[in-house]
């Protein structure tokens, strides 16, 4: 998170990444909840996304003023299955816990998003690539840590991944002309 080139670092993941597997129609869903701070890095993610991502076939599902969190992620994927008469592409976001010395880590893996793994919470697993920030240090009142965690290290997490997001899937884009028509 502190390293100077973090966003670069982050956008290379994520070109090679989209450019192996994107396709549209392409959803990304930011878990967590504002009523967290340590939860609120998806929806801070989705809020800056969903400001700057105004593309055909991009649609973004959580944010601060519409979170996607335990209690609606179900629905939400349900709703995601009846939108799309094609399979989208969907990119998962979400806060984790960690070790102590892994703090501000941000995280790109190809497979699914398995949520709420850090509070022992049973979710549905969803997401053809997953972007993980860890925020604050897991083991021991999981609950309790993510409620207090420091929204600095929250909010320099969620710019990283929302500008190299921005900037990757904006380059994609203008790449594949032929994913805008359908063609």
């Amino acid at each position: 998170m502190e390293h100077p080139n973090a966003v670069s670092a982050l956008e290379q993941q994520l070109d090679a990444a989209l450019a192996r597997y994107g396709r549209l129609p392409m959803v990304i869903v930011c878990v967590g909840t504002d009523r967290s701070t340590g939860d609120a890095f998806g929806p801070i993610v989705g809020s800056r996304l969903a400001r700057n991502v105004k593309l055909a076939g991009v649609h973004i599902l959580g944010t601060l003023d519409e979170p996607v969190h335990a209690v609606n992620l179900q629905t939400t994927l349900q709703k995601i299955d009846e939108w799309y008469p094609v399979k989208p592409f969907v990119i998962a976001i979400d806060a984790c816990l960690g070790k102590f010395d892994h703090v501000g880590q941000i995280s790109l893996e190809v497979g699914p998003l398995r949520p709420g793994a850090g509070v022992k919470k049973v979710l549905p697993e969803f997401g053809d690539l997953c972007i993980t920030g860890v925020v604050n240090v897991s083991g021991f009142m999981e609950y309790f840590v993510l409620q207090n965690t420091r929204l600095a290290i929250v909010m320099r997490m969620a710019d990283i991944v929302a500008d190299a997001l921005t900037s990757s899937i904006v380059r994609w884009y203008e790449r594949h002309p032929n994913v805008k028509t359908g063609m």
